[in-house]
């Protein structure tokens, strides 16, 4: 059998030495070549046809396409004073002189508590030169500002400015933060100050690929992404797959001396699950490809490949890695040869025992747990998506603090007005009946180009705001309507309404893709359609409380208004596609448990060998993906909350508690037709009648330990052997 040939390869004495330098080989291999690759600068937030996105590639064919327009806000505790305007004037000068252009004459706010100035400045061709750009001008600003008077420099390439400011050296908190989380938590698992070591350092060049591999498919196919989002999905996967074939071979320790036996059979027992576990979450995070929002799709194929090599890692660099350490890698607790296991031992305390409870009343349990994630579910309740851009940083950014002045004193859309591209021989008309729309308190032509005429629009509403969003269609409406302009309206308020509408296409559209991916694994995985059904409803369910809780604490404990576009989609995928993934952890030791000693009983000796791997690994993921909560943007520590405690959810209670009431109500009928013929060819065959081997022919003999299709639990040993190391 091929998978027996390949475990011997990868922990026979000199296989695993082989293995592991080719997989070393490969790996550095892939980082050579990559070396020099990085992830497409900036960012597309909106689809090439989105109204908004049309203006900005208009705008390039104006004069002034080289210049971008960014704000001052002075505010004072009082009315300004004379020597205050006139110290103003002096620092709008300044800030011309250093932008390189013109500034707008210094406008005081009706109360004469505040002054506004438009600066110009040259568009950069970097996001950092943009943020030095702008942080120079700020400290220019606040040098030259008078007594009692504090300034802001706003607008887009603030707002631009700020996130790149924000994330300066995140990323390289983010992944220190993450491999802090994901170490504490297998010292803890596995409580021993060496072994985890060994899948830290394999999972951390399995990170170091997929970063390089990664940038340069995005360089090779224009994909921009999230690289913080890869890494904390290569550091959680690869940790959980971890996990799970170390908790097997551990399991395996116990019932064979020789170390590489043990490896080579808990590798064939755990390898078919790890792999459908990836294909499902591979699937899922590949179906965000179709979305419309470039920085949605660009995250589908990147995750998928990270994914990818991490399992490939601990697949084929982790078990020559451990064949090599021996049984003395789990000091001080290494685990010892049993004579016997005790018959009950599994189901008598611990995961197997709730879930004996749950099975005592499973009507009972699976009531109560479907009602507990209906409560959480109601959360979503009211729940508001959209975050202004105000809203969008934790802590204090330059740019919201100063469209938070602004509003104060001006009208709210000054920051960023709406841009209006219309037909030149039209332009008059368009500004006449723009002008009469309610909600706009200013028009004026700004340039043109020939062909097209450049018009700005000054609104009173918020933008980002339901009030902003329902502004933007009126303009719209209004600007279609005259004949002859072929008038587009765009902008920063517009682009948030257009970003808006995408993010909802994009959930309409690849929500149910996840599901329909996560239903096609558990169907080739377990080759019946009742089980896959019933799993994927309940984790339907759980990802629906997951938001739900998410929802309200990052209302009530977080003070976050609202839940920002991205994440209901994201957090959505990664919860059905997790929960999945934990469901074919639980449900091929189910089977394999069911086939011997009926579902009842299989389901709590599969809860009761699985239920502390798979909290271990349910907190390793929800603790890395609540390091997201280390980066500045609200966005990803809205993603990391609501994951986090997804995972929290679907470990402690879902697997625990739903799924084997679900399975004792149902009971054989879950597994379809040909598990009966299965589970009599299973009983039939008396695990003790095959001699027991140990050394290299116990890799491929009769008495072989054996994989998923096999004798679910190994034969023991007659008398203990001689532990090898």
């Amino acid at each position: 059998m091929f998978s027996h040939r390949l475990s011997t390869a990868l922990t026979s004495r000199r296989g695993a030495w082989i293995s592991l330098a080719i997989a070393l080989a490969v790996m550095t291999l892939l980082m050579g070549v990559f070396a020099r690759a990085v992830p497409p600068a900036g960012s597309a937030a909106l689809p090439a046809q989105a109204e908004s996105a049309r203006v900005t590639q208009l705008l390039e064919t104006f004069p002034s396409a080289s210049e971008r327009h960014v704000l001052l806000v002075a505010e004072a505790s009082g009315p300004l004073s004379v020597a205050q305007r006139s110290g103003l004037d002096a620092t709008v000068a300044a800030l011309a002189a250093q932008a390189g252009h013109p500034a707008s004459p210094v406008r005081v706010s009706e109360d004469g508590r505040a002054a506004l100035a438009d600066l110009r400045i040259d568009a950069t061709e970097t996001s950092d030169a943009n943020a030095q750009l702008v942080k120079a001008l700020r400290e220019t600003a606040a040098t030259h500002a008078p007594d009692g008077v504090t300034t802001y420099v706003t607008g887009g390439p603030a707002f631009a400015a700020d996130v790149t400011l924000a994330f300066a050296g995140a990323d390289f908190t983010l992944l220190i933060v993450t491999i802090a989380v994901v170490a504490v938590l297998l010292i803890a698992t596995y409580r021993s100050p060496i072994l985890w070591l060994l899948p830290i350092a394999v999972v951390g060049l399995a990170d170091g690929v997929a970063g390089k591999v990664t940038a340069a498919l995005g360089t090779a196919l224009d994909l921009h992404f999230d690289s913080g989002i890869i890494s904390v999905l290569v550091f959680g996967a690869g940790a959980n797959y971890a996990l799970l074939l170390i908790s097997r071979y551990r399991e395996y320790l116990r019932r064979e001396a020789d170390h590489r036996v043990a490896l080579a059979g808990a590798w064939r027992a755990t390898a078919p699950a790890l792999l459908a576990s990836n294909v499902t979450v591979v699937l899922a995070v590949a179906t965000l490809a179709l979305a419309a929002v470039p920085t949605t799709r660009g995250l589908g194929l990147t995750a998928a490949t990270g994914l990818l090599i991490a399992l490939l890692a601990v697949l084929f660099a982790l078990p020559p890695l451990l064949a090599v350490c021996g049984r003395r890698v789990f000091w001080p607790y290494a685990p010892r040869v049993e004579s016997a296991e005790a018959p009950d031992a599994v189901g008598s305390r611990g995961w197997g025992a709730l879930a004996a409870q749950a099975l005592r009343r499973p009507a009972l349990s699976l009531a109560a747990g479907g009602l507990v994630l209906l409560v959480l579910a109601s959360g979503l309740l009211g729940a508001r998506v959209g975050l202004s851009q105000t809203e969008q940083f934790r802590g204090e950014a330059g740019a919201a603090q100063g469209v938070a002045a602004l509003s104060r004193h001006f009208d709210a859309g000054a920051a960023q007005p709406l841009e209006v591209v219309a037909a030149s021989a039209a332009a008059e008309s368009v500004q006449s009946a723009l002008g009469k729309v309610a909600g706009v308190s200013a028009m004026r032509v700004v340039e043109t180009n020939g062909t097209f005429t450049r018009l700005q629009a000054v609104t009173t509403a918020e933008p980002g705001s339901a009030e902003s969003r329902d502004l933007v269609e009126r303009v719209r409406d209004t600007a279609h309507s005259v004949p002859s302009a072929g008038a587009l309206v765009g902008g920063e308020a517009a682009a948030e309404a257009d970003a808006r509408a995408a993010h909802l296409t994009d959930f309409t559209l690849v929500a149910p893709l996840v599901v329909l991916a996560g239903f096609v694994v558990l169907v080739a995985f377990l080759r019946t359609l009742v089980a896959p059904l019933l799993l994927l409803l309940i984790n339907i369910v759980s990802a629906g409380a997951a938001l739900g809780l998410g929802a309200v604490l990052s209302r009530v404990v977080l003070g976050e208004s609202a839940l920002d576009l991205q994440v209901p989609l994201l957090a959505w995928m990664f919860l059905v596609a997790l929960g999945v993934d934990y469901t074919i952890f639980v449900v091929h030791r189910a089977r394999q448990e069911s086939l011997r000693h009926g579902t009842r009983e299989g389901m709590v000796r599969a809860i009761g060998h699985t239920g502390g791997v798979i909290t271990s690994a349910g907190l390793v993921l929800a603790g890395v993906f609540a390091a997201l909560g280390v980066l500045p943007l609200v966005t990803l520590g809205q993603l990391g909350l609501i994951v986090g405690v997804g995972v929290l959810v679907d470990t402690l209670l879902v697997r625990s508690v739903v799924v084997p009431a679900l399975f004792g109500l149902v009971g054989d009928k879950l597994w379809g037709a040909g598990f009966a013929r299965e589970a009599d060819a299973a009983r039939t065959n008396d695990p003790a009648a095959a001699p027991t081997l140990t050394g290299p022919d116990a890799l491929t003999g009769p008495g072989a330990l054996t994989g998923p299709d096999d004798n679910p639990t190994p034969s023991l040993p007659d008398r203990p052997a001689k532990v090898s190391t």
